[in-house]
């Protein structure tokens, strides 16, 4: 059985220090910069985390998603 994932406390500080970042912006094209960091950190993590799988797997790289939509999920 796998156990759920938990934030560590250096990666929950990082989380509420980016919450805070976020509420404290007001300015439209600040946030839209921190989102586009944001974004691009999650698909980063994603392909580190599919890679890491592949390796302990030892299956082969898969191509990209025919879907393009940003909010679909590839777990």
């Amino acid at each position: 059985m796998f156990e759920p994932l938990a934030l560590s406390v250096g990666q929950q500080f990082e989380l509420e220090r980016m919450n805070r970042a976020i509420e404290a912006t007001a300015d439209p094209q600040a946030l839209q910069g921190i989102a586009k960091q944001l974004l691009q950190a999650w698909h980063s993590q994603k392909a580190a985390t599919q890679w890491v799988m592949r390796q302990q797997l030892g299956t082969p790289a898969q191509t990209s998603s025919s879907n393009n939509s940003p909010w679909a999920h590839e777990y």
